[in-house]
């Protein structure tokens, strides 16, 4: 069986139900929603996608969630879950580079050799740099 995942956002529950009917269906095996799940919002999920499996939401709401209903959806092999979101602006530089100018300063290059080398701005190159010191003094 292919999983089909649907993730629909709303600003209230009048607007989630109507999303619901608009892009769910049977081919549909996990949904995220970014508000809790109430027993009425599960309900429209079960009737417009009957072989969902997996019921996201975000962690802050999950708690919220109805013991009842999680034992109901357990019994017929459904599972909510908290869903961890990433937030805000990502980041524009990766771990994976963090380290490459790590390497290429313990080699003895000069910050304006690491920048011209991995098209980083030097004024960035400089900040990342302090912000490493500082999380360093910190950790």
């Amino acid at each position: 069986m292919r999983i089909m995942r649907v993730e629909i956002t709303a600003r209230n529950i009048r607007e989630l139900l109507r999303k619901i009917d608009e892009n769910l269906n049977e081919d549909v095996t996990e949904v995220y929603i970014n508000l809790r799940p109430t027993k009425e919002v599960i309900v429209r999920i079960l009737d417009n996608a009957p072989n969902v499996k997996v019921i996201g939401c975000p962690p802050s709401l999950y708690p919220k969630v109805s013991k009842k209903v999680l034992r109901a959806l357990e019994q017929m092999g459904i599972k909510v879950i908290p869903v961890e979101k990433g937030r805000g602006r990502p980041r524009k530089y990766s771990y994976k580079t963090l380290m490459m100018i790590e390497e290429l300063l313990k080699k003895g290059k000069t910050p304006r050799e690491i920048s011209r080398d991995l098209g980083i701005p030097i004024r960035t190159l400089y900040y990342l740099l302090k912000k490493r010191e500082v999380s360093e003094i910190e950790g």
